[in-house]
C-alpha cells in the first residue's frame, strides 16, 4: 500500500516584495507597507545535499589568499579617498546618498572622468538622465575623456549586458532606485525591485573584483530610499551632505568594510562643478579685521578632521516680558542652558535682553565642546568687550559651572596652534566665571 505523502510544515510567513518574515499572517507587511504581499512559507520536502566544491573556490588559508590583487587604487578625488580609507578597494561595491540636487552626480563624475584619465574604462549608466544630459554636464565640469562609456538604461538585463560588452575597470549606476528587473514583480524604486538589482550588481561586482558605485535616493526623513537590506549589501555606505544656502558639501562614511567610519571629506560646488577643499580651516570664520566682543573661535571635530569655526552672538537689552532667543547653527536647548548658568554662575545678566547666537559660514555645530566658545561669546557680548584675538576656546560646561575637558582635546590644540591660537582655554580653568575674566583682551 502506497505512503501517503506528508503536507510540508508551515515556516511562517514572508512578504513577497522585500522579504520581509513574520510567525502569523498580516494584511500589510511592516517593512514595505505593501497590502496583500505577505503569504505562507513552507518548507520544502528533503534535505538539501552538499555539491561538490569546484577547485577555484576550494576554501584556503587566509594567510594563502593574495593581497597584491585587493590593493586600494585612488579615485583621483583625494577628498573622496580620505572617506574611503585611501581608495576604492577592487570588487568593492559603494552607495552614495544624499538629498537631492547636493551633487551626487557631479562627484561620481569628476570620480569617472579622473579613473579614466588614468587608462582604465569606466562604464557610467545613467537611468535618470539620457545620455546627452549626461554629456553636457560633463562639459560643464571638464569631465570628458574618451575611456568613459556612457549608458542610458534602466532594465538590469541591459545594464548587466552593457557590463558584458564593455569590460569595466569600474561602474558607476546612477541610480539604484531607477533600475529595474523584468524578472522581479513591484515598480522601479520598490523593495523588492531595489533588493534584486542591489544583489545582481554586487555578485556581478564580486565574481570580477569590479568596484561599483552606486547612488541612491533618500526620503523626506533623510533615510536611504528602499529596504534596509541595501545597506547590509553594499560594502560601503556614504552621506553627501550639505545646505542649500551654501556651497560647502560634505562626504562622510557611515558604513565602511574596508576603512574607518569617523572621516570626513570637505567639498565646494562651483559654477565649473565640485572642487575639493583640502583645508578648510577659514571657511568658518570671519573677514572682520581686529578683535570685535561677541564672537569666539572653537575647534570643532568632524570626524577626524580639526575645523575652527567663529561663533558670534548678539545681546539687546529689551522691555518684553519674553526675550528672544534666536540661534542658528547651534542647538537652541544647549544655548539656554548655557545662558542660566551663565546668569547663575558668572553673574552675567540676561533675563532681560534678546539673544542671538550663530556660526560663520553655516556651519552647525552639535557637539558640547563648543559650550565654553557660546558661553564666552554671549559674555563677551553682553559685556561689549572684545576677547583675545588669538584665542580658542574649547571645553563642556556643566550646570554647575564647571568645564570639563573636550573628546580628541589633543587633535584640537594642535590645529590651534598650526592656525596661530596661543590661548585654548579648556579644562585648565575650573569655572566659567574664571574663563570670562581671563578671555577679555
Amino acid at each position: 500500500m502506497p505512503t501517503a505523502r506528508t503536507r510540508p510544515t508551515p515556516q511562517g510567513f514572508r512578504c513577497s516584495e522585500c522579504g520581509w518574515r513574520t510567525t502569523k499572517w498580516v494584511g500589510r507587511c511592516a517593512e514595505c507597507q505593501g497590502w496583500g504581499t505577505v503569504a505562507e512559507v513552507e518548507a520544502a520536502l528533503g534535505r538539501v545535499q552538499p555539491a561538490a566544491v569546484p577547485p577555484s573556490r576550494q576554501a584556503r588559508l587566509i594567510s594563502d589568499v593574495p593581497a597584491d590583487a585587493m590593493r586600494r587604487r585612488p579615485s583621483g578625488v583625494a577628498e573622496f579617498d580620505r572617506v574611503l580609507g585611501g581608495g576604492i578597494v577592487p570588487g568593492a561595491v559603494i552607495l552614495l546618498s544624499g538629498e537631492p540636487g547636493v551633487g551626487k552626480s557631479t562627484l561620481l563624475l569628476a570620480v569617472a572622468a579622473h579613473v579614466a584619465s588614468k587608462g582604465a574604462k569606466v562604464l557610467y549608466v545613467s537611468a535618470e538622465e539620457s545620455t546627452s544630459q549626461v554629456r553636457l554636464r560633463a562639459e560643464r565640469t571638464g569631465a570628458l575623456h574618451p575611456s568613459l562609456w556612457l549608458s542610458s538604461d534602466t532594465d538590469l538585463a541591459v545594464v548587466l549586458g552593457q557590463i558584458d560588452q564593455v569590460q569595466p575597470d569600474l561602474v558607476i549606476v546612477d541610480s539604484v532606485q531607477t533600475v529595474a528587473s523584468a524578472e522581479t514583480n513591484g515598480f522601479a524604486g520598490g523593495p523588492g525591485q531595489v533588493r534584486e538589482v542591489a544583489v545582481s550588481l554586487t555578485r556581478v561586482a564580486k565574481e570580477r573584483d569590479l568596484p561599483v558605485l552606486l547612488v541612491g535616493h533618500v526620503t523626506k526623513d533623510g533615510q536611504i530610499a528602499g529596504p534596509r537590506v541595501l545597506e547590509h549589501l553594499v560594502d560601503v555606505v556614504c552621506q553627501f551632505e550639505g545646505d542649500r544656502q551654501t556651497a560647502l558639501r560634505f562626504v562622510r562614511a557611515v558604513k565602511n568594510r574596508f576603512g574607518p567610519t569617523d572621516e570626513v571629506g570637505c567639498f565646494e560646488m562651483t559654477g565649473d562643478g565640485i572642487a575639493e577643499v583640502p583645508d578648510p580651516s577659514g571657511l568658518f570664520l570671519s573677514r572682520s579685521v581686529g578683535a570685535e566682543s561677541g564672537t569666539c573661535v572653537t575647534i570643532a571635530m568632524e570626524g577626524r578632521r580639526a575645523l575652527p569655526v567663529e561663533i558670534q552672538a548678539l545681546v539687546i537689552p529689551t522691555k518684553s516680558a519674553q526675550p528672544r532667543r534666536v540661534v542658528n547653527g547651534v542647538d537652541g536647548n544647549r544655548v539656554a542652558m548655557l545662558l542660566a548658568v551663565l546668569e547663575r554662575h558668572a553673574k552675567v545678566k540676561l533675563s532681560e535682553s534678546d539673544v542671538y547666537v550663530s556660526t560663520v559660514g553655516g556651519v552647525r555645530l552639535t557637539e558640547p565642546a563648543a559650550d565654553l566658545a557660546i558661553a564666552l561669546a554671549l559674555g563677551s557680548a553682553a559685556r561689549d568687550v572684545a576677547l583675545r584675538t588669538n584665542l580658542a576656546a574649547s571645553g563642556e560646561i556643566s550646570l554647575a559651572g564647571e568645564i570639563r575637558p573636550a573628546a580628541q582635546s589633543s587633535r584640537r590644540e594642535n590645529e590651534a596652534r598650526r592656525l596661530g591660537y596661543g590661548t585654548l582655554l579648556g579644562p585648565d580653568i575650573a569655572t566659567l566665571r574664571d574663563a570670562i575674566g581671563m578671555a577679555i583682551a
